[in-house]
């Protein structure tokens, strides 16, 4: 792994580890982009989603354990796109959404995707080496 490629990953390591911890610690705004659809309690899913983020930044930052944790980043990722679009839905539906969080929302939807990729690079990668 190259030294960019290090550092892309211990930052998403810490990014989702930081995120995660926020899960418990501020739980609110996680639990508002929840969508309503969804069965059971809002807490459960901000729980279970803030513990996910903390043990794949775990996996994500050993080097022993980074393809389960690309593994796991890319279905974590997968897994919170509803609530990512849910709240840029909710949040441009209102007519409410400064110009700054319009740009954030048509930034952080796409930009998803190529961190997707990474993440799935991480898991394929060493398991290349093995065939």
């Amino acid at each position: 792994m190259s030294s960019h490629n290090r550092a892309l990953t211990y930052s998403m390591a810490a990014a989702l580890s930081a995120m995660g911890v926020l899960h418990f610690a501020k739980p609110k705004p996680f639990e508002s982009i929840i969508p309503p659809q969804l069965p059971g309690s809002v807490r459960f899913y901000n729980f279970t989603s803030g513990a996910w983020e903390v043990v794949t930044g775990a996996l994500l930052a050993n080097p022993s354990t980074r393809p389960a944790g690309g593994l796991s980043a890319l279905a974590l990722l997968a897994a919170v796109w509803p609530a990512n679009f849910y709240q840029a839905y909710r949040d441009l539906e209102s007519g409410k959404a400064s110009t700054g969080k319009k740009i954030y929302h048509a930034v952080r939807l796409p930009l998803q995707i190529p961190v997707m990729r990474y993440a799935w690079s991480l898991y394929a990668e060493k398991n290349a080496k093995r065939r």
